[in-house]
């Protein structure tokens, strides 16, 4: 599959839709979901064409890896997550249900999130 440079991600890191922002630096943007599935839901992007979690590990320099994981920590710092906790997910390909073809974390807190996964599916 190849990266489609109009998806809604690219799009807001072009700045040609608007977005809440909550941080930004050379790495990555992070806004609020405009979809919120908790209380809090932060969405992480990376700057940079990267479709999935196998895309980014695998195609982005070190640098880049390691300064979008540490921009998912500042956002999750300075939106004062790290007391009550905070649950990071990425959805990567079909059965994951990831719908945004550009990399992305989402950031959900602000509530009891229950299991990580419903039971009965494995």
């Amino acid at each position: 599959m190849n990266y489609d440079s109009n998806n809604i991600f690219a799009r807001i890191l072009r700045g040609e839709i608007p977005c809440n922002k909550a941080y930004e630096d050379e790495y990555a943007l992070a806004f609020h979901d405009i979809a919120p599935q908790a209380p809090v839901h932060l969405l992480v992007i990376p700057k940079g064409e990267y479709l999935s979690f196998d895309d980014f590990s695998s195609k982005a320099p070190a640098e880049a890896i390691a300064g979008f994981y540490r921009a998912a920590q500042r956002v999750a710092e300075l939106s004062g997550l790290q007391e009550g906790g905070y649950r990071i997910l990425a959805n990567t390909g079909a059965d994951a249900h990831q719908e945004v073809m550009h990399y992305h974390l989402h950031i959900f807190a602000g509530c009891d999130l229950g299991p990580m996964v419903k039971k009965g599916l494995v």
